[in-house]
């Protein structure tokens, strides 16, 4: 059966039956650098990566055991490390004083103030962890918990470009100009936060918001014991950050649709400029005859 080339529907027109102009000329110059516009933008598109956020409620990092790691880093410039302590508490029944397990303490100030670095994991059930000086021999007479935090962070290190969370939203809280003998409280509501990027891998890290108050607390004594609290609870609503790029049919689809209809619309332009002209041509020549 032979091909029939009466279903071609791009009917090719004789070369001198086209007649070019420079109006044509300067609106064809135009659509190429248009085009080319419109196509470097997609490209960047295509190629660039989109962070899309969703929320849900779910616990997403099920193979941690019920754990949440943990990352404190502390300075109390007036308090030496003798004294420093860590203690963790839950409503699990986990009660933990003088926390010493992946801990350093750091002399400042000649031996007279103390920099806190832990690391230690947390139940995920509501409860606390605290600097003080309960796990001391002796407990001083005027303990000063002035501080600078400079990290808590909880779960996997996130540094993600374009992606902007609370995941350390305690570091740089500086209490130096605080009463010496004030306790602090330091109230936060911990959000899980799950990372997937293009190949489809997780990373699991935990956003936190916080409150805090400053008072003065006495025992049982009488004495002014203070401490600096961390008490935590968690969110029930998940957070989660998943990359994606834009699938190539579409690219492909949004450049066809450039060509098509900037050559589409260049051709009713130039169209309706070039009947104008001759319309105007005819009218000049109605008027000299």
């Amino acid at each position: 059966v032979s091909f029939d080339h009466s279903f071609d529907i791009y009917r090719k027109v004789p070369k001198d039956l086209t007649q070019p102009t420079y109006t044509g000329a300067f609106i064809s110059i135009c659509c190429c650098v248009f085009m080319l516009f419109l196509f470097l933008s997609e490209l960047t598109g295509f190629i660039a990566t989109e962070i899309v956020n969703e929320l849900y409620v779910d616990d997403p990092d099920k193979d941690s055991g019920g754990k949440i790691d943990v990352s404190l880093n502390i300075s109390l410039p007036n308090l030496h490390c003798d004294l420093v302590g860590l203690d963790i508490q839950d409503e699990m029944g986990r009660h933990e004083v003088g926390h010493i397990e992946n801990s350093m303490k750091v002399p400042l100030n000649n031996g007279h103030g103390c920099r806190f670095e832990g690391e230690f994991s947390i139940n995920k059930v509501p409860g606390n962890f605290h600097v003080s000086t309960h796990s001391a021999t002796a407990q001083p007479q005027s303990p000063d918990m002035t501080h600078i935090i400079h990290k808590l962070a909880f779960g996997e290190k996130l540094q993600v470009q374009h992606v902007r969370g609370a995941f350390n939203a305690l570091g740089g809280a500086n209490r130096l100009q605080s009463n010496a003998l004030a306790s602090h409280d330091y109230i936060l509501k911990i959000v899980p936060t799950v990372y997937e990027d293009l190949g489809g891998k997780q990373r699991f890290s935990y956003q936190y918001t916080v409150a805090n108050k400053e008072y003065v607390a006495y025992s049982h004594t009488g004495r002014i014991i203070p401490a600096i609290w961390f008490r935590y609870d968690l969110s029930p609503i998940t957070v989660k950050y998943t990359e994606r790029r834009q699938p190539f049919y579409r690219f492909i689809t949004t450049i066809c649709a450039i060509i098509g209809g900037t050559f589409t619309v260049a051709g009713i332009i130039d169209s309706c400029i070039f009947t104008a002209s001759e319309a105007w041509k005819k009218i000049q020549i109605g008027k000299m005859s």
